[in-house]
């Protein structure tokens, strides 16, 4: 494993990670995070990227910086060590917690265990923490939504509806490893047979399209991803349908909202945790 990383503004950081996201050779993960004198980006690597290539990137976004870390990290299991300092974190009714926690969980009302593996949602970061609040709001007045969870990672989301609603859940990932853990995850809460997981990269394939139309539809990537996502997903949501959209910092939810709007959605609610925004949103006419 190799991690790059530098540290830079906060606008200078959002645009190097989503250009880092679409660089060849692709990292297996990119994050942006406030840290002392800035926004540190960082990218982890399979194999070492070219460093020429890190840097002609860098010099094609105005004001980034020349200088960056690249170095291979330490032979040590970084998710065991990551996992067993993450305490149980609430969200409403919802109780997430590791393997490591299990007594923890005792008498939540809905304990979700969660694994993450190399896949992203634990349930700490505020965009997963967000998009579990907006779930509970809905389901004052969603009495049992066909439900599709784009981007699903560890699964969390999916298995947060399935063990609210007892229903079944259509759940993908574009990464065959992330699917492999929401597999676990879902088998690990007693869910497997109502959390439906492929490997996608669209909401156009054909077992999503099967199953549709769905009343709520959840995605938290980020915000380029979600607009693209906007007409596909209209495609596939009914007309009653409510859609939550997260892995927003807050100055980026207006945009990503007015794109969904030409599609019919409308701003319903907004959340806010930390600087990252959660959007619910309804077709236009329909109630939250």
């Amino acid at each position: 494993m190799f991690r790059l990383a530098f540290t830079t503004c906060r606008d200078i950081a959002e645009k190097a990670g989503e250009a880092l996201e679409r660089a060849t050779p692709a990292p297996i993960a990119v994050a942006r995070f406030a840290a002392a004198g800035g926004w540190t980006v960082e990218a982890l690597y399979g194999e070492a990227p070219p460093r020429d290539g890190i840097a002609r990137l860098l010099r094609a976004i105005p004001g980034a910086p020349r200088e960056f870390d690249l170095a291979p990290l330490p032979q040590r299991d970084w998710i065991a060590e990551s996992l067993a300092g993450l305490a149980p974190v609430r969200a409403g009714r919802f109780l997430i917690h590791g393997r490591h926690d299990r007594a923890a969980a005792s008498g939540a009302a809905i304990a979700i265990e969660i694994e993450a593996g190399i896949a992203f949602g634990t349930g700490h970061h505020a965009t997963t923490l967000g998009c579990l609040l907006a779930i509970e709001r809905i389901a004052r007045s969603a009495p049992r939504p066909r439900v599709l969870d784009i981007g699903t990672g560890t699964g969390i989301l999916a298995i947060a509806a399935a063990r609210l609603w007892k229903a079944p859940i259509m759940a993908f990932d574009v990464d065959p490893a992330a699917v492999a853990v929401a597999r676990a995850n879902a088998r690990a809460n007693a869910v497997a047979p109502l959390v439906e997981t492929v490997r996608a990269a669209s909401p156009r394939h054909a077992a999503i399209r099967r199953h549709a139309p769905y009343d709520l539809i959840v995605a938290n990537i980020l915000a380029e991803p979600l607009k693209r996502l906007a007409g596909p997903a209209a495609e596939i949501a009914s007309q009653r349908s409510k859609i939550v959209l997260s892995g927003l910092l807050e100055d980026q939810s207006a945009a990503v909202a007015a794109v969904w709007r030409a599609h019919q959605f409308v701003r319903a609610a907004r959340i806010v945790l930390d600087g990252w925004a959660t959007l619910i949103l309804a077709r236009r006419g329909a109630e939250l």
